[in-house]
């Protein structure tokens, strides 16, 4: 039988819908768990009689918000690519070294050549890194086997991570990422396998979703679509790195296909925000990549503040465009280079980016929830995206079990 738990003596940010404040502030909060579920959130003095007899945990007044959730990342790769920053830092374009023979491919064959205990050992090492600051939900894509056997291997790894039990994860299966060498000239034979290797790995139970790199150095959008076609054929949702380095129509396309969010969108058009609003798809702004690909083109906030389309914030943790390894400092990121309000990024790291995951039961702090929050010393949660450089995360409690 589960233990209830009373967790009090705190400033709750509860996030919910209509929060007159928008942040859905509390003090002298608590929260009362049993097992992975929120029982009741509230004012600890009109705590309810479910609570009495409950273990107490006093949270000496710090802040809690819900779990932070990184809706975007690449955390299972090899090796890495900082000759890459520095050729970047001398001259070279991202498009450059990618028709190089660098870029994803350079990855690819580092990830490759490891073996299934050292990608894991590798991607829960950067896990931890999120983990400790707050993040208790993650998406972790494929995309850097680019073979049948390495997409199959790098998803099992994402599987086993999210097994651990510190992490709960979703699985993005990115095969159609970049085209390998031994499919030079034949694009299309390439989709033909990327298409033919999915039920194989929904079978496989390694799968939650589908994503693809829309891009003049990636794939066209008529090849993205036959990803969606068979990806819709086997019921899985899909999502889409979209716009990044031009207008490819990528939204449009995905929004079409009821994507759960298109992401980058620094190219975004008007008719894609439209799309992306009617299709409910979630915006995902990747900041950390934009800084590191010294970009100049903000994504189109305004257009997507005044639709009303959710905008969530990511790492993108890679290897290539987004090394960093801080959710926050990508929150702080977003208010700084994108003009998020606080209150926006700190709802992109999490109500948002719940949605971006097709999640519902977490995200906010409210009865019925998952038991995912994080404890902080600060005393507001604007605090969050303000500091960068340090982490003010003391306490994280992960489906109920607090992390040691």
């Amino acid at each position: 039988m589960s233990t209830r738990t009373l967790w009090h003596h705190a400033t709750l940010a509860t996030l919910t819908h209509g929060a007159a404040d928008g942040w859905g502030l509390v003090p002298n909060g608590a929260l009362l768990t049993e097992g992975d579920t929120i029982l009741w959130v509230g004012p600890y003095d009109r705590r309810p009689a479910a609570a009495d007899g409950a273990r107490e945990v006093d949270l000496g007044g710090m802040l809690v918000t819900p779990g932070l959730i990184d809706c975007h990342t690449h955390l299972v790769y090899g090796g890495h690519r900082a000759n890459e920053a520095e050729l970047r830092a001398n001259g070279a374009s991202y498009e450059e070294i990618a028709r190089a023979g660098g870029g994803i491919r350079s990855t690819m064959a580092a990830t490759r050549a490891a073996n299934e205990q050292e990608l894991y050992d590798l991607a829960m090492r950067r896990a931890s890194t999120l983990m400790r600051e707050g993040v208790t939900t993650l998406e972790i894509k494929s995309g850097y086997g680019l073979s049948l056997e390495s997409e199959e291997r790098c998803l099992r790894v994402a599987r086993a991570i999210g097994a651990s039990g510190a992490v709960d994860v979703r699985t993005t299966y990115l095969g159609a990422h970049a085209l390998p060498p031994e499919f030079d000239g034949r694009a299309d034979d390439y989709l033909d396998a990327v298409c033919a290797w999915m039920p194989t790995l929904q079978a496989a139970g390694l799968v939650d979703a589908v994503d693809a790199f829309c891009e003049t150095i990636g794939f066209s959008p008529a090849q993205t679509q036959r990803v969606f076609e068979a990806a819709t054929a086997l019921g899985l949702p899909v999502k889409l790195h979209a716009e990044q380095l031009s207008d490819q129509g990528g939204a449009v396309l995905a929004a079409s296909y009821g994507a759960l969010s298109c992401d980058h969108l620094e190219y975004l058009s008007t008719a894609g925000v439209a799309a992306m609003k009617a299709a409910g798809s979630v915006a995902v702004l990747l900041p950390g990549a934009y800084y590191m690909l010294r970009e100049t083109r903000v994504p189109p906030i305004a257009s997507l503040r005044s639709a009303g389309v959710p905008m969530a914030v990511a790492t993108d943790h890679n290897p290539g465009t987004s090394p960093g390894l801080s959710l926050l400092l990508s929150a702080h990121m977003s208010c700084i280079f994108f003009r998020l309000t606080p209150l926006e990024a700190i709802k992109g790291i999490t109500v948002h980016a719940a949605k971006a995951l097709g999640l519902i039961d977490r995200g906010m702090l409210a009865a019925g929830m998952r038991a995912d929050f994080a404890v902080w010393d600060v005393s507001h949660p604007n605090e969050l995206t303000y500091w960068f450089g340090q982490n003010p995360c003391r306490r994280v409690i992960a489906a109920g079990m607090e992390r040691a």
